[in-house]
């Protein structure tokens, strides 16, 4: 099979993409992957795809991520691509900042580049990523709107990737807890000898997010950048998100369609108090009554974003957010304002708030909002204090 023998560099790299995205790519997958290679049509685009996906994935959940590798790896080559750009794909990979430059550059090469002596090896960096550097650490609020729509190209690469919680539901497994039940109807069959030992163990599952964001009038120019960032979110993970201003919005459905504009304008005539006034307490307060039990199982985490500036009742504010905090597996307050210098948190509202937050962070640039992404890939199982 001379075809698969030419192939398995290629084929090595992507597994390795693979690996780097989260799904398992082992020495024994690639292996199977070569032999499922052997059986097909390789000129069949759509056997050559299905194909990988049947050793590769092995997960509903990671069928996303692999049809975006799928994309981006065997995507034709194509001049226009540059150092610094990933091919003209509008999907996403939950891939780190540094992977996703790596992988950017190498495969933005042309292809007698590619096939050099050692595929294993990729740049750090390029200098095609000066300006977006410059544009990752730049202030939402100092932005053109030209800076703004390069932005959303961001944001929606950023590396989003929740970490997974045990559930009480078991999976077939090679290893763990024997599965007694299995074992014995197997055993049935083979006149009851027990001739193997199955095994379970508990499945894994991505935890939700819950978004609460603030869009009054002083949070007006994050507000577009901001549901832009949940937009984001919400085409890769569990999300439900509300705005709020003087009342509590819904806005999960709007967010879910698939494109951006659209779902924007859709928000935007959905909710009716856009740079109103500040209600924190009222609106955390609502959401405690009408969707607490609704959204916060399974572990959820909570995120505000709020620059704190609250018109209503401080002690109201404090008492909601000790109810909000024993439903959440981790409260998250982003503020924008922290980024600036010489910021202290001493409005009432973000005074009130900050006892009961797990962490306070700041979300005024893209870099923020990528930092964010990898502590919520590293949250532990245990719940924290």
């Amino acid at each position: 099979m001379p075809e698969v023998v030419d192939l398995l560099p290629r084929l090595g790299a992507f597994a390795r993409l693979l690996h780097d995205a989260g799904l398992e790519a082992g020495p024994r997958r690639l292996t199977d992957a070569t032999r499922a290679l052997g059986l097909i049509d390789l000129k069949q685009h759509d056997d050559f795809r299905c194909a990988l996906r049947s050793v590769f994935v092995s997960r509903k959940e990671d069928i996303p991520t692999f049809e975006a590798a799928f994309d981006i790896f065997w995507a034709p080559p194509d001049p226009r691509v540059t150092a610094g750009m990933m091919p003209g794909r509008n999907r996403s990979m939950p891939l780190s900042p540094e992977r996703a430059k790596a992988w950017a550059n190498a495969l933005g090469l042309h292809a007698s580049q590619m096939n050099r002596e050692n595929p294993s090896e990729f740049p750090a960096s390029s200098s095609g990523y000066s300006a977006e550097e410059l544009l990752r650490h730049k202030d939402f609020e100092q932005m053109t709107w030209a800076e703004t729509e390069q932005v959303r190209r961001l944001l929606e690469q950023s590396p989003w990737r929740m970490a997974e919680r045990r559930t009480r539901r078991l999976r077939p497994s090679r290893s763990g807890r024997i599965d007694l039940r299995r074992s014995a109807r197997q055993a049935i069959r083979s006149s009851g000898e027990l001739m193997t030992l199955f095994r379970r163990k508990p499945r894994v599952r991505r935890r939700p997010i819950v978004l609460i964001c603030d869009v009054s009038g002083s949070m007006e120019r994050y507000s577009r950048l901001l549901m832009i960032f949940a937009h984001a979110i919400a085409r890769r993970e569990d999300l439900e998100a509300f705005v709020f201003s003087t009342r509590l919005t819904r806005i999960t459905r709007l967010l879910r369609q698939r494109d951006l504009d659209r779902a924007l304008d859709s928000v935007s005539k959905g909710v009716h108090d856009f740079s109103g006034g500040t209600r924190i307490g009222d609106a955390v307060g609502d959401f405690n009554r009408r969707w607490a039990r609704r959204v916060l199982g399974h572990g959820a985490v909570v995120i505000i974003v709020s620059d704190g500036w609250d018109r209503g009742d401080p002690a109201h504010l404090s008492a909601e957010l000790v109810h909000l905090r024993r439903s959440a597996h981790r409260l998250i307050w982003l503020n924008p304002l922290l980024g600036s210098e010489g910021y202290e948190p001493l409005t009432r509202g973000m005074a009130a708030a900050l006892p009961h937050c797990d962490d306070f962070l700041t979300a005024h640039n893209v870099q923020a909002l990528d930092d964010l992404g990898r502590l919520l890939a590293s949250l532990d199982s245990r719940k924290s204090r």
